[in-house]
């Protein structure tokens, strides 16, 4: 079992910035990426950004040059950089962790973005 938790979100102005943590604790060795993942009120999830074990990373074409991930592997969280934030990113964010055996959710942290 692995244990995420997400923190860092709130309420931003657009043109702000906010860095999401996911904390990671349990059974984290063999997981072969983190994914960040966003559902916005009446939308389907979708991915944000992830990095592998390996240290790749990809973000998907609506943040890219605005959200960096990037991790701490000492102490077992990845975080999400969040800049020039628009309305439209205004979600539930969450980090999912990647294994063999399955994916591991967070509870989510809120995200919101005012205009």
């Amino acid at each position: 079992q692995v244990q995420l938790v997400e923190s860092g979100g709130g309420l931003v102005q657009a043109g702000g910035s906010l860095r999401l943590s996911c904390a990671a604790s349990g059974s984290i060795f063999n997981i072969n990426a983190i994914v960040w993942y966003r559902q916005a009120p009446g939308k389907q999830r979708e991915v944000v950004a992830e990095i592998t074990s390996g240290g790749s990373t990809n973000s998907a074409d609506s943040v890219k040059g605005r959200f960096t991930i990037s991790r701490d592997i000492a102490k077992n969280t990845v975080y999400l950089q969040m800049n020039s934030l628009k309305p439209e990113d205004t979600a539930i964010y969450y980090c999912a962790a990647q294994k063999v055996t399955g994916t591991y959710w967070g509870q989510g942290t809120q995200v919101t973005v005012s205009s």
